[in-house]
C-alpha cells in the first residue's frame, strides 16, 4: 500500500475500548497545541470576509480503488498530476486529492470526528489533499506546516444519496482488513454539498501521525444518505479473514481542545444574531 498508506493505518485492531491503543502508539503527538478533530462553536467562530469560495475540480479517471486500511475504507486517487485539485477558500495554492475516507458509530447517534455546537452526525467524509508546490509527495507534506488540506463533510439520515450508492456497492468487495478492489471513474465532488459556507481552523490528521500539518476546511451543511447505506459501512471489519470478527463501527477521535485556536468561517453569522435577538432561548449551558 505504500509508506503513506501505512502511517494513517490504525495500529491496533481492538476498537473495543474505551481508549482505542491508537491514540497510544509511537506515533501520538503529545502536547500538541493544534489537535483534530475539536466541537466547533458557531457563535465563537469569526466570519472572514477574505476567505474565499472553495474551488473543486476533481478528474472521475484519477480514482484508481477502494481497500479496506483497518479503520476505514479509503478511496485512493492518482496524484502524480495536477488533474485533481482543490484551490481558493483559505489557500494560498492548489491541493492535489490524494485520498478519501469516512468515520461512522455504531448508531446514528454518533460517528462524525467533528461537531458544530456539540452536535454530532452519524458520519463524516474525510477528502485528504497535501501540497504538491511545498512538497515532492503526499508521505512529505505529512510532515510539512500546513502541508496537507482536509475537507470535512457531515453525513446526516435522510433521502438516498445516489452519487453515493456506487461506493456503497463495493463495500462488501473489501468487508475484511486489507482488501482491495479496483474502483475507478467516480467523482468524489458529488459526496461535497452545493453550499459554499465553511468553517476552516488549524489542526491535525486524526489518524497516526496525528501530526499537526492540516488545514481543516468543514462543509457548514451535510450530505443526506438513507439508513441502508449506512449500515453497509457499519458491516466492515477491523479485522481480516480468518480472525475472529469485529465490526468496524466507532472509529473516530475523541474531541480534542481548541487551545488558542481561531475557527473562521466564510459566512456571516446569523445564527448569532438570531441568538442575541432571542437571549431567553439560549439559557442551557454550553460544552466547553
Amino acid at each position: 500500500m505504500g509508506e503513506a498508506a501505512e502511517v494513517l493505518a490504525w495500529q491496533s485492531n481492538d476498537p473495543g475500548q474505551d481508549v482505542h491503543p491508537l491514540w497510544q502508539s509511537e506515533f501520538s503527538v503529545s502536547g500538541g497545541t493544534r489537535q483534530s478533530p475539536i466541537n466547533i462553536q458557531w457563535r465563537d467562530s469569526v466570519y472572514d470576509p477574505q476567505l474565499k469560495p472553495l474551488k473543486i475540480h476533481y478528474d472521475p479517471d484519477t480514482c484508481l480503488y477502494i481497500w479496506n486500511n483497518g479503520y476505514s475504507f479509503q478511496v485512493e486517487f492518482d496524484d502524480s498530476t495536477d488533474k485533481s485539485v482543490i484551490m481558493g477558500g483559505p489557500l494560498e495554492n492548489h491541493y492535489r486529492l490524494k485520498q478519501f475516507h469516512f468515520h461512522w458509530g455504531a448508531i446514528n447517534e454518533w460517528g462524525s470526528e467533528h461537531m458544530v455546537d456539540s452536535k454530532v452526525f452519524p458520519a463524516e467524509l474525510h477528502l485528504v489533499h497535501w501540497n504538491p508546490v511545498k512538497s515532492t509527495s503526499f508521505e512529505e507534506a505529512i510532515m510539512e506546516n500546513n502541508g496537507l488540506v482536509v475537507i470535512g463533510v457531515f453525513l446526516k439520515l435522510g433521502a438516498h444519496h445516489a452519487g453515493l450508492q456506487k461506493l456503497v456497492d463495493a463495500l462488501p468487495a473489501v468487508k475484511h482488513k486489507d482488501a482491495i478492489v479496483e474502483f475507478d471513474v467516480f467523482d468524489p465532488s458529488c459526496l461535497v454539498p452545493s453550499c459554499p459556507d465553511y468553517w476552516t481552523y488549524d489542526g491535525s490528521l486524526t489518524t497516526p501521525p496525528l501530526t499537526e500539518s492540516v488545514t481543516w476546511i468543514i462543509k457548514k451543511t451535510p450530505i443526506e444518505v438513507d439508513q441502508n447505506q449506512l449500515e453497509e459501512f457499519r458491516m466492515l471489519l477491523f479485522t481480516s479473514a480468518g480472525q475472529e470478527e469485529k465490526r468496524m463501527v466507532d472509529n473516530f477521535r475523541p474531541l480534542q481542545p481548541l487551545m488558542n485556536r481561531t475557527v473562521r468561517s466564510s459566512f456571516r453569522n446569523h445564527h448569532l444574531l438570531n441568538i442575541e435577538t432571542r437571549p431567553s432561548e439560549h439559557a442551557h449551558q454550553r460544552s466547553p
